[in-house]
C-alpha cells in the first residue's frame, strides 16, 4: 500500500435525495448523508466524525436509525447490486455490524427502511417493478417474511414499525396505505382501503394504533386501527411579513445569520416525477414527524405547520407556524425560502427542531421560540451555514489566508475558512459561475460567468466587482503563484491578463477543441494547458510560444498539472491512464483500473500525487509513481470530483464533486517524512473595506451614540418619578411593620411562659428515661459477657485451623519447587515430540475442519430451532426459582440482621490475623512471579523455533526462485546473441553511406566558397554605389539650404510688404516705402545673372538626378536578382546538410541502443555467472560464452572508435575553412538574411562523439 495517508476531517455539503436524511445521536449530536460519508456534527462543540459509506459504492439511498440510537442502516448500490450496511454507533469509532447483501429473490434497490421498537428486526421496501417489503431479523441474515406491497408498479415512500409492537407495520406510497401485521411467518394487510387512492407522501405513528398521513394535495388524514378518524386540509398562506423579514434582515450586524427522529422522506425526485400532473398551488406534506404534544407537517414549500391534541376530543388543531426566512444573499430573496422540506426530526428532549430542504440546507428552531412568538409566524435559522444545492465547478485556495472559494450552478460563490471551518462569504448571482481562482494574498478572485468573466473584491462583508471582460462562459481561470498574472479560458484560446493594469498581455492560440484545464509552473515562465482535442502544451509566457507538446487525439483530457521543478507533467483523461510527460514525449503511462481520471493534483514538495475519478473517489499515490495498484483509495463523494487543490503547506488536500459537497482532507506521510511546511509568517488578518461603508458606519455610530444619550436623559428622569413614588410607598410599609413588630411582641411574651412550662415537664421526663437505660444496659452486658466466652473458645479452635493450614502450604510449596524443575524438561522434551506429531496432523486437521464445517452449518440451523424452544423452557423454569429466591431473601435478611452484631465483635480479631495472612501472601506472590518468568522463557523458546522454521522456508523459495531466473536469463543470452550479430550485419552498409554523405559534404562545401566569392564581388558594386549616393545627398542638402535661404527672404519681404499696406491711404508715405524696398531687395544687374544662373543649374540638376535613378533602379534590380538566387543555392544546401546530420545522427542513436543493450545484459548475466561457480562447477560452457561478449564489445568499440577519429578530422577542417573564409574582408549576410553558424552543430556533433565511447 501506498505511504501517503488522507484523513477527512471536516465536509460542507448535504445529500438531500437520502431518504430520511437528518436524525439525533443524542441531544447534541446530529447524522446526515454527505458525500459518501454519513457525518456526526456536534452542535455545540462544531466537531465531525465521518461514518465511512461501502467500498466502490455508487449511491446512498436511504438511512435510518434504529429506537434505542445504538445501530444504524444505510442503503446504498455497490456496483449496480443493492447493499445494506448496519453500524454500530455506540463503538469508537464506528464499525460494520453486519451486511445484507446476498439476496435470494430479485430487488434493484432498497428506497426506504425501518428499525422495530426492540431494534432486533428491520423492514426494507424495494423500488418498482419489483416492490418487496422484507422482513428481516437481521442479526442472523434470516428474512422471517416478505410480501409484495403493489402490483401496479406505483412507488412506495414510506415503511415503519408502530412504536410498542413489532409486529404491527404501515407502508404510504401512491395510491397505497396499508397496515400488515406477521404472524405466523407472513405479512399479512390488516386494513382496508375506503374512498378515492390518494398519493400519501409522508405518515408518523402518534400511538400505539393511529397514524397520521399527509398527501400531495395538502390533505392530512389520521386513521386509528385503520379506519379514517379525522380529516383536514391545509390552506396556502402567502408570507405578508415578507417586507418586515427584509427589514429586520437588514437590521442584523452580519452577514449570515449562522445558528449558535424525523420520518423516513421519499426521494425528492422521484415524487416530482409522480406528481408532475398535480397542481403547484397545493401544497404538498412531504415529511411528519411526531411529538409529545402531537405532531409537525411540511405545508408547502418552506413552511412547516405544528399541530397539538385538543383536551377534550381526540383530534387536532393547528397551533403553530414556523417558516423558513428570506435570505437577502440570494439573487432573488422573495423567492429564496421557497424551498420544499423534505425531512423533520425533533431531539430526544424535544427542545430543537431540525428540517431538510429540497436545496441541500439544514435549519434548526427551538421549541421554546416558537411558544414565545404569539400570532406571527416562528423562523428557523440555518443549522451550520448555507451549503451549495447544485454541482461545485470550481475550487480555489490562497497562501496568506486560510481560505477556500468555490462557485457553483446555483449561481453562488461562497468563502469557507478550513482552519475554523466556518463561511465567511456568501452571495447568490444572476448568471451561473463556472470557474473561481483566488489570489495568493486572498484580497481578489476571479470568477468566470455565463455572460462574462468579472475581478472580484473580498470585502468584510461583501463580494464586488470592480473590473469585466468580455469573455462568455469562461470555464477554467487561475492566478500565477506570484500574484502578477491570472489567465481565463475562453473555448480554445487562453487570454493571459495582468492584476496591475488589468490589461490583457496575450492570447495563447493552438488548441482545437475546449481548453479544460490550466497550471502554472513554480516561477510563472511557463503556463500548462490541456483539451479536448488531446493536446497537452506547454506554453513560455515570454515569447508566447509553444515549448513542448504532446498530442494523442484519442484521449480527451480532463486536468493537467505540473512537478514543483516544472520537468514533468501528469495528465489524466478519457483513455484511463495517468500519462507522465517530459520533453513532449510520455515517459509513463499507469492504467487506472477501470475509473476515468478527473483531476489530478501534486504536493509543493514533490513526494504526493492525489486523483480524483469519475466513481467519486480519491487515490493517494507517493512519487515517484509506485507500481500498478499500490496506492490508497478514499471512497469520499457521491459524484464524480471535479476539481482537487492542497494547501500551500501540503497540510490539506480540499476536494468538491458534483454532489454539491466540499470536503477537506488531512494529509499524513507513513514513511515519516516530514509533510509540514513551517510557516516564516501566519496568516494574515487584514479584511478590504471600502471608505463608503467606514463612512456610513462612522454615521451610523454618531446617530447611535446620540440615541443613547437622549435614552440615558429619559431613563434619568423616568428614575426620579420612580424614586418619588417608592419613597411614598416606603413610608406606608413602615408604618404597617411597625404595627406588626407590636402585635408579634406580645405574642412572644406569651410563647415564652408557654416554653417555660414544657421545658420542667420534659426534665422530670428525662430522668424517669435515664434510669431505665441504665437498668436495661446492666442487664446486656451480662448477656454479653457470656456471648464473649463463647466466642473466644470459638477463636482458639479457628486459630489452631490456621496454623496447620499454614505448615501445610508451606510443605506444599517445597514439593511444587521440585516438581517444577523436573516438569520444565519433560515439557520442553514432550512439545518438541509434539511439534513433530502436529506438524503431521494439521494436514489431516485441516481436511476434517472442511467435514465439520459441513456439519457445523447443518447442526447450525438444528440448534437455532432447538434453541428457540429451549429460550422458553428456561424462562418458565428461572421465573419459578426467581420466586422460590426471593421469598428466601426475605428470611436471610432477617438471619443477617443478628449475625451482623456478633460479626461486629468477631471483625476486631480477624483483622489482627489478616495482617499475618497478608504477610504470608507478600511471599506466595514473589514465588508465582518466579512461576510466570519461567513460563515467558518457555513462550520465547516457542517463538524462536517458528521464526527459524518460517526462516528456513523463505531461504528454500528464494533458492527456487533464483534458479527460475537463471534459466530464464540464459534464454535471454541466446536470443540476444542472436541479435548482436544481426547488427553488426546491419552497421557495414551504414558505414558505407556515411562515406558517401562525407563525399556530398565536401562538394557542397567548394559550392559554397564559390558562392562567398561572388558575394564578395557584388558587396564591392554596392560600396561603389554608396559613394556615388552620398555625393548627391550633399549636393541636395546645398540646394536645400539655399532654398531656406531664399525662403527666409520672402518672409522678410512679405513683412516689409505687409508695414507698407498701413500707409495705403497715404501716397506719398507709401512712395518712399515702396522706394525703401526696392532698393532693399533688387539690384538689376544682379537680377539677370540670377535669372540666368538659376535656369541652367535647374537643367544640369534635373539631367544628373534621372541619370542617377536610372542607374540605382538597375543596381537594385541586379541586386534582387543575385540575392534571391543566393537564397535559393543556400536553402538548397542547408536542407541537404541538416538531413545528412540527421541520418548520422540517428545512426549514433541506434548503436548507443545496442550497447547500452548489450551492457545491460551483460550486467544481469554477473549475478547468474557467480551463482553458478557457486553452486555447480558444471557449467563450463556459459563461462566460455561469458568471456566471448566482452572480446566481440571491446572489437566493436575499436572500430567505433577509429570511425569518430576520421569524423573529428574532418569536423576541423571544417572549422579552419569556415575561419579562413570569416577571414575574407565584405564576408557578410546578403539582402539582410544571415547565414547560420555550422560551429554550433559541429559542437553538438563531436559532444555526442565524445559521450559514446565514454558511456
Amino acid at each position: 500500500m501506498s505511504a501517503v495517508v488522507a484523513q477527512s476531517l471536516h465536509a460542507f455539503g448535504l445529500r438531500s435525495h437520502v431518504a430520511n436524511n437528518i436524525f439525533f445521536f443524542d441531544e447534541q449530536i446530529i447524522i446526515f448523508p454527505s458525500g459518501n460519508y454519513c457525518v456526526k456534527y456536534n452542535m455545540d462543540q462544531k466537531w465531525q466524525k465521518f461514518i465511512p459509506g461501502s467500498d466502490k459504492s455508487q449511491a446512498m439511498l436511504a438511512l435510518s436509525i434504529s429506537p434505542n440510537r445504538r445501530y444504524l442502516a444505510i442503503s446504498e448500490l455497490v456496483q449496480e447490486k443493492p447493499i445494506i450496511t448496519i453500524y454500530e454507533l455506540s463503538a469508537i469509532p464506528c464499525r460494520k455490524r453486519k451486511v445484507l447483501s446476498n439476496f435470494d429473490f430479485p430487488v434493484q434497490r432498497f428506497t426506504s427502511m425501518a428499525f422495530s421498537p426492540d431494534s432486533k428486526y428491520l423492514l426494507a421496501q424495494s423500488s418498482p417493478p419489483e416492490s418487496n417489503l422484507v422482513y428481516w431479523l437481521w442479526e442472523k441474515q434470516k428474512v422471517m417474511a416478505m410480501i409484495k406491497t403493489d402490483a401496479q408498479n406505483n412507488t412506495v415512500y414510506q415503511v415503519s414499525f408502530s412504536p410498542q409492537d413489532n409486529t404491527q407495520v404501515c407502508v404510504t406510497g401512491n395510491g397505497m396505505f396499508k397496515l400488515l401485521r406477521f404472524a405466523e411467518g407472513t405479512l399479512k394487510q390488516t386494513n382496508f382501503q375506503r374512498g378515492e387512492p390518494q398519493n400519501y407522501l409522508a405518515h408518523t405513528w402518534v400511538s400505539d394504533d393511529k397514524i397520521v398521513v399527509g398527501t400531495d394535495t395538502g390533505r392530512l388524514f389520521l386513521f386509528e386501527s385503520g379506519d379514517q378518524r379525522w380529516e383536514t386540509s391545509i390552506m396556502v398562506k402567502e408570507s405578508t411579513s415578507v417586507l418586515k423579514n427584509l427589514e429586520m434582515m437588514h437590521e442584523s450586524e452580519s452577514l449570515i445569520e449562522f445558528p449558535t427522529l424525523s420520518s423516513p422522506v421519499p426521494s425528492f425526485e422521484q415524487i416530482l416525477e409522480t406528481n408532475g400532473h398535480s397542481q403547484q398551488s397545493m401544497p404538498q406534506v412531504f415529511a411528519i414527524a411526531s411529538y409529545s404534544k402531537g405532531f409537525a407537517c411540511s405545508a408547502g414549500p418552506g413552511r412547516v405547520l405544528l399541530f397539538e391534541k385538543m383536551e377534550e376530543k381526540d383530534f387536532y388543531h393547528e397551533s403553530r407556524e414556523i417558516r423558513i426566512p428570506v435570505d437577502l444573499q440570494s439573487n432573488d430573496p422573495s423567492q429564496s425560502d421557497k424551498q420544499d422540506i423534505l425531512c423533520l426530526c425533533f431531539s430526544p428532549s424535544e427542545e430543537t427542531l431540525l428540517v431538510s430542504t429540497s436545496k441541500n440546507q439544514l435549519y434548526s428552531i427551538t421549541m421554546s421560540l416558537t411558544e414565545i412568538s404569539k400570532g406571527e409566524p416562528a423562523h428557523f435559522e440555518y443549522l451550520m451555514y448555507p451549503l451549495h444545492s447544485a454541482p461545485i465547478t470550481g475550487l480555489a485556495t490562497c497562501i496568506r489566508k486560510p481560505l477556500i472559494a468555490t462557485c457553483s450552478l446555483d449561481r453562488s460563490i461562497r468563502i469557507w475558512n478550513y482552519e475554523s471551518n466556518t463561511l465567511e462569504l456568501y452571495k447568490e448571482y444572476q448568471e451561473e459561475a463556472y470557474t473561481i481562482s483566488l489570489h495568493p494574498s486572498g484580497h481578489f478572485i476571479v470568477v468566470g460567468f455565463a455572460d462574462k468573466l468579472r475581478l472580484m473584491n473580498l470585502l468584510i462583508d461583501d463580494i464586488r466587482s470592480f473590473k469585466e471582460y468580455s469573455i462568455r462562459g469562461c470555464k477554467e481561470s487561475a492566478f500565477s503563484n506570484g500574484g502578477h498574472l491570472f489567465a481565463a479560458v475562453n473555448g480554445n484560446v487562453i487570454h493571459l491578463f495582468t492584476t496591475t493594469s488589468l490589461e490583457n498581455i496575450t492570447n495563447l492560440k493552438g488548441h482545437t477543441g475546449k481548453i479544460r484545464s490550466i497550471v502554472w509552473n513554480a516561477d510563472d515562465s511557463k503556463l500548462i494547458s490541456c483539451g479536448t482535442d488531446g493536446a497537452v502544451y506547454e506554453w513560455n509566457l515570454s515569447t508566447g510560444r509553444r515549448e513542448t507538446e504532446c498530442v494523442l487525439k484519442s484521449c480527451s483530457y480532463n486536468c493537467v498539472t505540473v512537478s514543483p521543478d516544472g520537468k514533468i507533467i501528469f495528465a489524466v483523461g478519457s483513455d484511463h491512464t495517468l500519462k507522465e510527460i517530459a520533453d513532449s514525449s510520455v515517459l509513463r503511462e499507469i492504467p487506472t483500473f477501470d475509473v476515468v481520471y478527473t483531476a489530478i493534483v501534486v504536493s509543493h514538495s514533490g513526494r504526493m500525487i492525489f486523483v480524483g475519478t469519475s466513481v467519486g473517489t480519491i487515490r493517494a499515490m507517493k512519487y515517484p509513481l509506485p507500481l500498478p495498484k499500490e496506492f490508497n483509495d478514499y471512497q469520499a463523494h457521491g459524484g464524480p470530483i471535479t476539481k482537487m487543490f492542497l494547501t500551500f503547506d501540503d497540510q490539506f488536500l480540499l476536494t468538491v464533486s458534483e454532489d454539491g459537497c466540499l470536503f477537506t482532507w488531512k494529509v499524513f506521510d507513513k514513511d515519516g517524512r516530514g509533510i509540514k511546511r513551517e510557516r516564516e509568517v501566519g496568516f494574515a488578518e487584514e479584511v478590504l473595506v471600502t471608505k463608503t461603508d467606514m463612512e456610513e458606519k462612522a454615521q451610523v455610530m454618531l446617530e447611535l451614540k446620540t440615541r443613547v444619550e437622549e435614552l440615558k436623559m429619559e431613563n434619568e428622569y423616568q428614575l426620579r418619578l420612580k424614586d418619588m413614588n417608592y419613597s411614598e410607598k416606603i413610608k406606608e410599609l413602615t408604618d404597617k411593620f411597625i404595627q406588626e413588630m407590636e402585635s408579634l411582641k406580645t405574642k412572644n411574651q406569651v410563647l415564652r411562659t408557654e416554653k417555660e412550662k414544657q421545658d420542667v415537664f420534659h426534665r422530670e421526663r428525662m430522668d424517669d428515661l435515664l434510669d431505665r437505660q441504665t437498668r436495661e444496659l446492666q442487664d446486656l452486658e451480662c448477656c454479653n459477657n457470656q456471648k464473649l466466652l463463647l466466642e473466644y473458645e470459638k477463636y482458639q479452635e479457628l486459630q489452631l485451623k490456621s496454623q496447620r493450614m499454614q505448615e501445610e502450604y508451606e510443605k506444599q510449596l517445597r514439593d511444587n519447587d521440585e516438581t517444577k524443575s523436573q516438569a520444565l524438561e519433560e515439557l520442553t522434551e514432550f512439545y518438541e515430540a509434539k511439534l513433530q506429531e502436529k506438524t503431521g496432523l494439521l494436514e489431516e486437521a485441516q481436511e476434517d475442519v472442511r467435514q465439520q464445517l459441513r456439519e457445523f452449518e447443518e447442526t447450525k440451523k438444528q440448534i437455532e430451532e432447538d434453541e428457540d424452544r429451549e429460550i422458553q423452557d428456561i424462562k418458565t423454569k428461572y421465573e419459578k426459582k426467581l420466586r422460590d429466591e426471593k421469598e428466601s431473601n426475605l428470611r436471610l435478611k432477617g438471619e443477617t440482621g443478628i449475625m451482623r452484631k456478633k460479626f461486629s465483635s468477631l471483625q476486631k480479631e480477624i483483622e489482627e490475623r489478616a495482617n499475618d495472612i497478608e504477610s504470608l501472601k507478600g511471599e506466595q506472590m514473589k514465588l508465582q512471579g518466579v512461576i510466570k518468568s519461567l513460563e515467558k522463557d518457555i513462550l520465547g523458546l516457542k517463538r524462536e523455533i517458528q521464526e527459524r522454521d518460517e526462516t528456513i522456508q523463505d531461504k528454500e523459495k528464494r533458492i527456487y526462485d533464483l534458479k527460475k531466473k537463471n534459466q530464464e536469463l540464459e534464454k535471454f543470452k541466446f536470443v540476444l546473441d542472436y541479435k548482436i550479430k544481426e547488427l553488426k550485419k546491419q552497421i557495414e552498409p551504414r558505414e558505407n553511406e556515411i562515406k558517401v554523405m562525407k563525399e556530398q559534404i565536401q562538394e557542397m562545401e567548394s559550392e559554397l566558397e564559390r558562392f562567398f566569392k561572388q558575394n564578395t564581388q557584388l558587396e564591392l558594386n554596392i560600396t561603389e554605389l554608396w559613394q556615388k549616393l552620398r555625393a548627391t545627398d550633399q549636393e541636395m542638402r546645398r540646394e536645400r539650404q539655399k532654398e531656406r535661404d531664399l525662403e527666409a527672404l520672402v518672409k522678410r519681404f512679405k513683412t516689409d510688404l505687409h508695414n507698407c499696406v498701413a500707409y495705403i491711404q497715404e501716397a506719398r508715405a507709401l512712395k518712399e516705402k515702396v522706394r525703401g524696398l526696392f532698393e532693399k531687395y533688387v539690384q538689376r544687374a544682379d537680377m539677370v545673372e540670377i535669372a540666368g544662373l538659376n535656369t541652367d543649374l535647374q537643367l544640369e540638376y534635373s539631367r544628373q538626378r534621372e541619370h542617377l535613378e536610372r542607374n540605382l533602379a538597375t543596381l537594385k534590380k541586379k541586386v534582387v536578382k543575385e540575392s534571391e538566387l543566393h537564397r535559393t543555392d543556400y536553402v538548397r544546401i542547408m536542407q541537404e546538410n541538416v538531413s545528412l546530420i540527421k541520418e548520422i545522427n540517428e545512426l549514433r542513436r541506434e548503436l548507443k541502443f545496442t550497447r547500452s543493450q548489450v551492457y545491460d545484459l551483460e550486467a544481469a548475466l554477473k549475478p547468474t555467472k557467480k551463482f553458478q561457480q557457486q553452486e555447480a562447477p558444471e557449467a563450463g560452457p556459459s563461462e566460455a560464452t561469458h568471456r566471448i561478449a566482452p572480446t566481440m564489445r571491446l572489437n566493436e568499440q575499436e572500430e567505433m572508435g577509429r570511425i569518430i577519429e576520421m569524423q573529428r578530422r574532418e569536423i576541423q577542417s571544417l572549422r579552419d575553412q569556415i575561419q579562413e573564409q570569416e577571414q575574407v574582408p565584405g564576408f557578410h549576410a546578403i539582402g539582410g538574411v544571415r547565414l547560420p553558424s555550422l560551429g554550433s552543430r559541429i559542437q553538438s556533433i563531436v559532444k555526442l562523439d565524445t559521450e559514446v565511447p565514454n558511456k
